[in-house]
């Protein structure tokens, strides 16, 4: 079959269309919102990274203006959205659980051989929930014979709850300071849910066009990273086969040389407009989590410093992209000082390309630090001192 040549401009636009960053509120407004980005994304990722406001809210707050910390605890209460572990743990519709079954499955077989002391924790941790119903790791007895060695230290009993979580025998929600509540499947998944165990094909067929649906745009090492709890190079084999029965195009970019590229038909003729909005992006977010995608497609070449040591990061700890229209004008390494309800901009680094609309900047920002509960914005470095000068008269 025929690839379908797009011009740069063109996959920029389907890319930024399919994260739902065309345009602000691209799915509305309000607590509905909220359900039909993680709908239509198949997953928002978390994370526990407080230096900002978290991931999975930062993403939600950027697509859904006015957006409600207490809505995704809601749609949570309401059966609509679960958590699990897929290739990070994230949010995802709760129609979509059957296919949480099969990476479900695929931890457990994968799991070394347990000792019959692990066996027999698991399952009176079980027996607890079963009885007392959910429960949080500190309702159990601290079971720690030896001091802690560090972060991923964790003591039995909170292995065994991951374990029971890894392999579907327990379901987390969140409390409102972010601690996992562990209860059973039958509490938190309504009756109407279809739970049957997808076969290999039919997870492998999900995770591809799922994982179109919110790329536009992927290279098949992305879709297999989705779905790598699949054997046998199944996710290859689905994906020829999508492409033979034209539920999947082939796509080549004019005047670059890629890896085969594929998506979905819905974009070979829409027309899209990009509102030219700045966005204020998470680390963490759907269209910054594969780097060689920002490279290839946006010219943009980043990386979370978090988890770099600290003699050799470039932008600061905790950089955030600054999307506007379909260009990365810049880098923001900043902090929420709740307290003093700044935010604190430690570094704003400007990228190479001209800055046009500082006004819009400005607004991103003013709405993120609102977001973040500050009221006020402060600078304490920046690569371009015209540009930030512009920023800060924008401010005003």
């Amino acid at each position: 079959m025929t690839p379908h040549v797009l011009s740069q401009a063109q996959a920029r636009k389907i890319i930024l269309h399919a994260a739902g960053l065309a345009r602000p509120a691209q799915f509305g407004k309000g607590r509905e919102a909220v359900y039909k980005v993680i709908d239509h994304l198949g997953y928002v990722q978390l994370d526990t990274n407080y230096t900002v406001e978290r991931a999975h809210h930062h993403a939600l707050a950027t697509r859904v203006p006015g957006y409600k910390l207490e809505w995704l605890e809601e749609l949570q209460a309401d059966g609509r959205i679960f958590e699990f572990f897929t290739s990070d743990s994230g949010f995802m519709p709760m129609h979509d659980y059957r296919f949480s079954l099969a990476v479900k499955e695929g931890f457990a077989s994968a799991r070394k051989p347990l000792t019959t002391a692990e066996v027999n924790l698991m399952q009176r941790v079980l027996d607890r929930i079963e009885r007392e119903g959910p429960l949080m790791v500190k309702d159990f007895e601290n079971d720690r014979m030896e001091a802690s060695s560090g972060w991923w230290d964790w003591r039995p009993s909170k292995v065994a709850l991951e374990r029971l979580y890894l392999d579907g025998r327990l379901m987390t929600t969140r409390t409102r300071d972010f601690q996992k509540v562990y209860d059973l499947p039958a509490n938190l998944v309504p009756d109407d849910i279809d739970q049957t165990k997808p076969t290999p094909e039919e997870y492998a067929r999900h995770v591809i066009r799922r994982t179109l649906q919110s790329l536009g745009i992927a290279y098949a090492k992305e879709l297999a990273w989705r779905a790598r709890h699949v054997k046998n190079h199944l996710v290859k084999k689905e994906l020829e086969k999508l492409v033979e029965e034209g539920e999947v195009l082939t796509v080549t970019i004019e005047d670059q040389k890629t890896a085969p590229l594929y998506m979905l038909p819905v974009y070979k003729n829409k027309k899209i407009q990009l509102s030219g909005d700045a966005f204020v992006l998470s680390p963490f977010d759907v269209l910054n989590v594969f780097r060689h995608r920002l490279r290839d497609f946006f010219n943009f070449d980043y990386q979370i410093e978090c988890f770099v040591p600290e003699p050799k990061r470039k932008y600061g700890y905790f950089s955030l992209p600054i999307l506007v229209g379909d260009t990365f004008v810049a880098r923001m390494d900043s902090k929420a000082e709740r307290k003093q309800r700044v935010l604190a901009v430690h570094n704003l680094h400007f990228e190479p390309v001209p800055l046009h609309e500082p006004d819009k900047i400005a607004d991103a920002l003013i709405k993120f630090a609102e977001f973040n509960q500050c009221q006020d914005i402060t600078f304490k470095k920046s690569n371009r001192k015209q540009h930030l000068a512009a920023l800060k008269k924008a401010l005003l």
